[in-house]
This record gives structure tokens, C-alpha cells and sequence, in this order.
């Protein structure tokens, strides 16, 4: 299983508490009480706004609103647009743009229905498309799993142009998804509450999985609204076979009201940009992977290492 994961950094005894206490936390007790929180107009808001700005490096100058006065709630401040033109969407007819502004956590290949999660851990694909989506198009295929830090921008787009034919809702735990804990808790996005979508695209079908974590209040795509947490405690499944949504690449599929990660899945023919790998920073509109249409069918991913 290729994974293009750099040598990972030694957990600290302070990282291995903060999982240890996740473990007791009670995470849709604490995450409904934020989403409470972050949509309400609140006195003193651009100061908490400001200070979250400074303590994480937020860039503000790409966004519509730069001014965090203007702000009605930290919703809204954490969902900000951006300027259009602000980034650049690249043009691969048959390839995967990023669809985020974040880091690559893990990115690969499949391999025997297993993605990687960190050095030494791996999950179940089957497990992670949560019984809605056929997880039989992916084996062999690619995988990248882009982590969104507090300070990323929180929309997540289109990786190439798209028909949806299917989403999943799987609900599930919320334990952080920050680099510590996705490196220490086994199955963690498997384990999360998370949103499948597929797609069939130029490539071939493409999924995009948004995961869930602590304090992630809330996910959204725009063709239906807010998926969580208004679902419940049992998986659900939608077809849109009938009723088809186009999107273009490049434009908004959705939104996490907290920051978290998403997984891309792509046919096994999609080849990895050569500098992608564990740690490497990514932008909204980037060329992540192309296809070569005259591969051989069993031909190899390459290592993106």
C-alpha cells in the first residue's frame, strides 16, 4: 500500500493525554453545544474572532468579508467565502484538483478494500463508504486524505466536474482529526461520523468522504442542506439517479462549520502528482493527479513519495 507519508513526528506525552481524554468526552454533547454557540450573536464576538485569528494564522485577505467586525456570528467568520478569482482552478479534463485549502495527510493506493491512515494503521474502504456506495469501483484505486486545520479556509469544492448519483450519511464518534490523533487512534475515520457523495466524472466515479470531528458541529453540501447532526443515530442512503446535480470543477460541494478532513477516492488509472506526500500543503484549484487513458488496466499506481 503506497502511502507518500514522510517520516512521522514522535508523539508527545501532552498529545497522548489530550487522545487518552477523548476517549471520555462526551463529542456530540460538546460539539452540539458549540453549533449552539457559534450561531448566535454574542457579545464580544470580533474579540473572540480576532483572537482565534491570531492564535491559528488565519488569512483573511482572500476573503469576501476581510473585516471580522462585519461578522454576525463565528459561524459565519468560519464559513467565509472567498473572493472570486482568489485561487486558481486548474483545468485538467481527465485529473483531480485539490478541493481545499489544507494538507495532505495521507495519499496512495488501495489496496486488498485497506487505505492508509498513518504509519502503521490502516482502515476498511467498504467501512468507510458505510454500506450506501459500492466500494467495489475503488479497489486498486487512489486515495488522498486532506486534513483542514483551524486556520484553513472551510468550504470544500468539486475535485473535477461531476454527476452525483449517490450520498451516504454514517453516523459515529467525533474524535479530533489532528495529525496526533489521527496517528494514534486505529480506524479513526471509520469511527467518526462522516458524509459520502459519488460521482461519475470524465475519470470515472469519484467519491469525496467528508469526516466529521470534535467540534465539527455541522456538515453541508449544497444540494441538500445541512446532512448533520439533523439525521440521527442510523446510517442513510440517497440516490439522485432521478434528479442528477452537475457541478463544475472547481465549484462548492460543500461545508464543514468546523474544520476537519476530507478523502478523495479515484479510479485506479489516476496517477499522483510526484510531490505529494504526508505534510505537503495544499491550495483550493491545484493539480493533485492525472489519468493516463492508455495505461494498461493493472497497471501500477505510483508511490507518491
Amino acid at each position: 500500500m503506497s502511502s507518500g507519508n514522510a517520516p512521522a513526528n514522535p508523539i508527545t506525552f501532552r498529545q497522548r493525554l489530550h487522545v487518552a481524554l477523548l476517549y471520555c468526552l462526551p463529542h456530540h454533547l460538546v460539539s452540539r453545544g458549540l453549533y449552539f454557540l457559534t450561531r448566535r450573536r454574542l457579545p464580544g464576538l470580533a474579540l473572540v474572532i480576532g483572537w482565534f485569528v491570531r492564535r491559528y494564522g488565519v488569512e483573511l485577505q482572500d476573503a469576501v468579508q476581510p473585516d471580522i467586525r462585519e461578522y454576525a456570528t463565528f459561524n459565519a467568520f468560519f464559513t467565509r467565502a472567498l473572493q472570486p478569482g482568489a485561487r486558481t482552478i486548474a483545468e485538467l479534463p481527465h485529473g483531480l484538483i485539490s478541493p481545499v485549502d489544507g494538507t495532505v495527510s495521507a495519499v496512495g493506493r488501495i489496496t486488498a478494500g485497506r487505505l492508509l491512515q498513518a504509519k502503521g494503521i490502516d482502515y476498511s474502504l467498504a467501512a468507510l463508504l458505510g454500506g450506501g456506495i459500492d466500494p467495489d469501483p475503488f479497489e486498486d484505486g487512489a486515495f488522498a486524505t486532506l486534513y483542514l486545520s483551524p486556520r484553513d479556509y472551510h468550504r470544500v469544492h468539486m475535485p473535477c466536474r461531476g454527476t452525483l448519483r449517490a450520498m451516504s450519511y454514517v453516523p459515529g464518534r467525533l474524535f479530533s482529526v489532528a495529525p496526533h490523533t489521527v496517528a494514534t487512534v486505529a480506524r479513526l475515520f471509520t469511527r467518526n461520523e462522516r458524509v459520502a457523495s459519488l460521482f461519475d466524472t470524465p475519470l470515472g466515479p469519484v467519491a469525496v468522504v467528508l469526516v466529521g470531528a470534535i467540534n465539527v458541529a455541522a456538515i453541508e453540501t449544497v444540494w441538500s442542506g445541512l446532512v448533520t447532526p439533523t439525521q440521527g443515530p442510523r446510517p442513510r442512503h440517497w440516490c439522485y439517479a432521478d434528479a442528477p446535480v452537475e457541478l463544475a470543477a472547481g465549484a462548492e460541494l460543500g461545508r464543514f462549520n468546523m474544520g476537519s478532513t476530507v478523502i478523495v477516492l479515484a479510479p485506479r488509472r489516476l496517477r499522483w502528482a510526484a510531490q505529494l506526500a504526508s505534510g505537503t500543503p495544499v491550495r483550493l484549484g491545484q493539480p493533485l493527479g492525472t489519468s493516463d487513458r492508455q495505461r494498461e488496466p493493472n497497471s501500477e499506481i505510483p508511490d507518491a513519495s
